[in-house]
């Protein structure tokens, strides 16, 4: 059999390299580290308000500042890194969670932490679209994709679950500012593995000029559709300011997509979502992680504040989750190449929907192993097969000089959807328990009725999810990064 028939020859496994194993374990250390710096200040956020004696308003920005400039910058993130080089995009990224995450540990007021907080948001949306980006032109033998896809989706669903238990552990230990300290050793061995394993990638030099009107709209539009959604549940879905806002955004997004259907080298190229599947996995990401995120945070608050468990505890709750995603993550990868995204995401959706469900039934003095690791078990396992087939299904057909962009749309979906799900679950939670607070019940008791209300929503959106996903394309992985987008059809990107 020649090298030309046999595909394992015409496509070498550069997985199968020791340098290619290296390569993954350095693309998945940047998401790790973008995606836990989501999470892992939320277990010390009551130490860091007693100790920066931050407002009320100034500690909602320690969370929400993060996920502010991450999902805003995120697009304009991933097209910076097609046009200028996925590797000097990845450093100046690093570089800055190193420094701003130093500035966080060493803040001694409000205004530092949330913009230590916001500069986080930003390094992170320049890092993770174009470190998807290296993964899926890296890995582009089909076998390989799967796997490092894989383990890609395995990684971000345990950073979510790590990123508490994380918190926890820093707090109780050496203090909370050192849920800041590890990032800046971590992003300098970021940069030293990256100069040494990441080949340069020339920029686009046929693009000579750069989108600007474009890429301001877009950030705009975002930053301010974000900002709406985080202030939403504190001044009311109905407010003068949320109703300003959301149509403001609406205005800025529409105006940013007639922009890009007649400029001229276009920030975001509308033809990119003719790339079957590319579209369907967006939406579906954007739904499923409103749900999913959900659940770290009620559940990290029932804990607390209704069992009185401490930092370290509420953080150790979540380590035979972080085990199970990462089991469910690898037994994806295999069995996409059989029988495609389509059934995965459908499935896992479903599974996630019905743990959600059953965690929505906490009761006031619940248990550990009575009450929520059933549930947290099954919410696993279900997440890890969607987060390996979404992003399977969203990569899968995309041309190399879109990469990008095709990753940046996923995770700018993801963002968005963590931002609303918690905007409207905390609406419902609070109604709920204020509610139930004005009829003079008990507060454990009205705390949580609040979070069953939130959780269970949070189960219905799991099942749109899956609603979504019946009617994607089913993808298997096959059709690797030479897909032009010129032509009228994308053949293969179905199977």
């Amino acid at each position: 059999m020649t090298a030309l028939a046999d595909p394992s020859l015409a496509h070498p496994s550069a997985l199968a390299t020791g340098r290619g194993k290296l390569v993954l374990a350095l693309l998945c250390s940047i998401a790790f580290l973008d995606f836990v710096d989501a999470s892992i200040t939320n277990v010390a956020l009551p130490l860091i308000r007693d100790d920066l004696h931050l407002s009320v308003q100034g500690l909602q920005w320690v969370p929400s500042g993060y996920l502010l400039t991450y999902g805003g910058f995120m697009l304009l993130g991933g097209r910076l890194a097609d046009l200028l080089g996925r590797r000097r995009i990845v450093a100046i990224g690093t570089t800055l969670i190193g420094l701003s995450s130093l500035a966080g540990g060493l803040a001694q007021n409000e205004g530092t932490m949330v913009t230590a907080r916001l500069a986080q948001g930003l390094g992170a949306a320049l890092m993770l679209p174009a470190a998807l980006a290296i993964l899926t032109t890296t890995f582009s033998e089909p076998a390989d994709r799967h796997k490092a896809l894989g383990v890609w989706g395995g990684v971000g669903g345990l950073a979510s679950a790590a990123g508490v238990l994380l918190g926890g552990l820093l707090t109780d230990g050496p203090g909370w500012r050192w849920v800041f300290f590890v990032n800046p050793p971590a992003a300098a061995l970021v940069l030293v593995a990256l100069f040494r394993l990441i080949e340069a990638d020339a920029p686009q030099r046929e693009k000579r000029s750069f989108d600007l009107f474009g890429a301001v709209l877009v950030t705009a539009g975002m930053l301010l559709l974000v900002f709406a959604l985080v202030k939403a549940p504190d001044e009311g879905w109905g407010s003068t300011a949320t109703v300003l806002r959301l149509v403001g955004a609406g205005v800025l997004l529409a105006a940013f997509v007639a922009k890009e259907a007649t400029g001229r080298n276009p920030l975001l190229p509308l033809d990119i979502f003719r790339v079957r599947g590319l579209a369907a996995a967006d939406v579906t990401q954007l739904i499923a992680f409103s749900g999913f995120l959900a659940i770290f945070f009620f559940l990290t608050l029932y804990m607390q504040n209704v069992l009185g468990y401490s930092p370290i505890k509420t953080g150790v709750v979540y380590l035979p989750l972080c085990g199970a995603i990462a089991v469910s993550a690898g037994v994806t990868s295999q069995l996409i190449g059989r029988v495609g995204t389509r059934p995965l995401i459908v499935v896992g959706a479903l599974i996630t929907s019905a743990g959600v469900y059953e965690l929505s039934r906490i009761p006031v003095h619940g248990t550990f192993a009575g009450d929520l690791l059933p549930g947290l078990l099954v919410v696993a396992f279900g997440m890890g097969a969607v987060f390996v087939a979404t992003v399977t299904a969203a990569n899968d057909g995309v041309p190399p000089d879109k990469a990008g962009l095709a990753a940046a749309l996923l995770n700018a979906s993801q963002q968005l959807g963590g931002a609303l799900g918690l905007a409207v679950f905390s609406a419902i939670a609070t109604a709920r328990t204020n509610h139930l607070l004005g009829q003079h019940d008990a507060v454990p008791h009205a705390l949580t009725q609040g979070f069953h209300r939130a959780l269970l929503v949070g189960s219905v959106f799991l099942l749109g999810a899956a609603v979504v996903a019946v009617r994607s394309p089913n993808t298997r992985g096959q059709s690797g990064d030479v897909t032009p987008l010129a032509e009228p059809t994308l053949e293969g990107a179905q199977r």
